[in-house]
C-alpha cells in the first residue's frame, strides 16, 4: 500500500536538517513574469540562519545574465549565494569542442551562451554538432514543427547538445515548450542527445562544488536538499545524486494536480509512482 505524500506548510520546519539548498528557479522563485516573494523571503531567511543556497537552473543562458534577469523579475539577491545554469554546462561542453561548426536551434536571445567560445555558426549541411537552446518562437511553435528538421539532423548523424532539458515551463499563467521537448523528440528518432542540465549529473556536480567553495568544505549529501517543481528534472535529478527533495506543487504540474492551492494527493502519489521517485516532503508553495 502506497504512503500518501508528506505535506508541509512551511519550509522552516524542514530547513534545520540541511546545510545546503539546491533550488530550482523557474517555478519556485519566479513564474517567468514576476518573483514569488514568499519563496525569495524563505530562501533569504534560510541563508540568514547559516544555510547556503545555490540556484540550479535549466536556463540555456550563462549564470551572470540570468542573475540580471532575476533582478528584473524582483528576485532579491539575499535569496541566493550563487547560480549554476545549463548554459554554463553547455559552454563547458562546447569548450571541449573548440573549433567546431555549430548549427543552433533556438531564439536569438540565447546567443550570449556562445560569447567568447571558439565555435563557428554554420548551416546544417556544414555542422559538426547541433546546440538546441529552445524553440525559435516558443509563443506559437510546438515540437511537431521541428520533426522535419530533426529528421534532417538525424540523417547527418549529428550529436545534439540540449542547453535546457526542461520540456515546458510556466510563463505567467500558461506553459511554453523548451529545448528538452525538441531534444526528446530527436532522441525518439534515434539521435544522440547530450543534456546539459537537470536531471543529469554535470550540473549538480558544479552546483555542489560551488557550495563547497562558498562554505569552505564539502557538504555531506544527507545535509543537501533540492527544491523544485518538476518530477522529470528536479525530483529525478535529486534522486539521481541521492539527496532529499522538497517538491513544490504550484508549478508546472499544478493544472494536472487539480486546484493550484489544493492539489489532489492521490494524483500526486500516482505521478510519483509512475516516475519511480518520491520527495522528502511536498509543499504547495515555498513559504518560510
Amino acid at each position: 500500500m502506497s504512503v500518501p505524500p508528506h505535506f508541509i506548510d512551511r519550509f522552516s520546519t524542514l530547513a534545520p536538517s540541511y546545510d545546503v539548498v539546491l533550488s530550482d528557479v523557474w517555478g519556485v522563485v519566479h513564474n517567468g513574469v514576476a518573483a514569488h516573494r514568499d519563496a525569495c523571503e524563505a530562501l533569504a531567511r534560510y541563508r540568514a540562519a547559516g544555510g547556503t543556497v545555490v540556484l540550479v537552473s535549466n536556463s540555456p543562458r550563462p549564470g551572470i545574465p540570468v542573475m540580471s534577469q532575476l533582478d528584473r523579475l524582483g528576485v532579491i539577491r539575499e535569496a541566493y549565494d550563487g547560480i549554476v545554469t545549463s548554459g554554463d554546462v553547455t559552454r563547458a561542453l562546447l569548450t571541449e569542442r573548440a573549433g567546431s561548426h555549430v548549427f543552433h536551434v533556438g531564439p536569438e536571445r540565447d546567443i550570449p551562451i556562445f560569447d567568447g567560445l571558439d565555435i563557428r555558426f554554420t548551416a546544417l549541411e556544414a555542422a559538426d554538432c547541433v546546440v538546441c537552446s529552445g524553440l525559435f518562437d516558443d509563443d506559437v511553435e510546438t515540437p511537431e514543427h521541428y520533426r522535419e528538421l530533426l529528421g534532417e539532423i538525424r540523417a547527418r548523424g549529428l550529436t545534439m547538445i540540449c542547453g535546457n532539458p526542461d520540456v515546458v515551463v510556466e510563463r505567467g499563467d500558461r506553459l511554453v515548450y523548451c529545448a528538452g521537448a525538441i531534444a526528446d523528440l530527436y532522441g525518439t528518432l534515434g539521435g544522440e542527445v547530450i543534456y546539459a542540465g537537470k536531471p543529469h549529473r554535470p550540473i549538480y556536480t558544479e552546483a555542489l562544488a560551488m557550495a563547497g567553495r562558498m562554505r569552505g568544505r564539502a557538504t555531506p549529501l544527507e545535509r543537501v536538499l533540492a527544491i523544485g517543481d518538476s518530477v522529470r528534472t528536479d525530483l529525478a535529478g535529486a534522486a539521481a545524486i541521492e539527496v532529499d527533495c522538497l517538491f513544490v506543487t504550484a508549478g508546472i504540474h499544478a493544472e494536472e494536480l487539480g486546484e493550484r492551492d489544493d492539489p489532489d494527493p492521490a494524483v500526486l502519489e500516482r505521478i510519483f509512482a509512475q516516475a519511480g521517485v518520491r520527495p522528502k516532503a511536498v509543499t504547495r508553495r515555498l513559504v518560510w
